[in-house]
């Protein structure tokens, strides 16, 4: 059977067909090398962050959920590397004395100058916390203390709320990703590449103006949560 001369237009060399398998192909490649470049600055980003020396500010938060956070959040409130703590994101069945014996921190710190947010369920809902905090307290610079790997979605989510605020970067290392080949451990490269997958949806949702949620519970879901045990 003779193919039709439709057809032989269709896939012929530079046919229609071909022409748009080749501009797909090149869309896709590109789509790849931008993911990959990303990947590769994120990860650059990551490994050369250090905690600050001697730095100060008017106030010091952390976000929970992460090792050692709360802990040299705390340790910087008592070198008073800032005025007042808020740690965002304390499930509500975490009441305050308890949070204060896990850091071994004195009852008078506590009462005086740390405050406990329940409200914020992900990190979305901890920007939306804090950066109320902050202009209820009206401070200008803040300490930002969270994990090295989760520090520049925290500050990406922060500035785009609040652009006044000068966030400054804590980051807590729990492994020095610097010094070590991290991409061999397949731990650590999966954490990197679930963060900054996490961390490319964030800069889209930028982009385009959109967020699909507040990321924060309700006076009612706090009340219920705080009655249940933690699992």
């Amino acid at each position: 059977m003779l193919t039709q001369p439709g057809q032989r237009g269709w896939f012929r060399r530079h046919g229609p067909l071909r022409r748009m398998l080749r501009y797909i192909g090149i869309f896709l490649l590109l789509v790849i090398a931008l993911l990959f470049g990303g990947f590769l600055w994120f990860a650059d980003t990551v490994t050369s962050l250090k905690a600050p020396d001697g730095v100060k500010a008017d106030a010091i938060v952390v976000l929970t959920g992460g090792y050692q956070r709360v802990d040299q959040a705390v340790g910087l409130l008592r070198d008073k590397a800032g005025q007042r703590l808020l740690i965002s994101g304390a499930h509500p069945a975490a009441s305050p004395g308890s949070i204060r014996r896990a850091t071994q921190a004195s009852p008078d710190l506590f009462r005086c100058c740390v405050d406990i947010g329940y409200e914020a369920l992900d990190t979305i809902g901890n920007a939306n916390e804090i950066t109320r905090w902050i202009s209820d307290h009206d401070y200008r610079s803040v300490l930002v203390v969270t994990n090295n790997y989760h520090m520049p979605r925290t500050l990406l989510e922060l500035r785009r709320r609040d652009h006044r605020t000068e966030f400054i970067p804590y980051p807590v290392i729990n492994a020095d990703l610097s010094r070590k080949a991290w991409f061999t451990e397949p731990d650590a490269l999966r954490l990197m590449l679930a963060e900054y997958a996490k961390m490319a949806a964030a800069s889209m949702r930028a982009v385009i103006g959109y967020s699909q949620s507040d990321g924060l519970r309700s006076e009612q879901q706090i009340e219920t949560e705080s009655t249940q045990p933690r699992r």
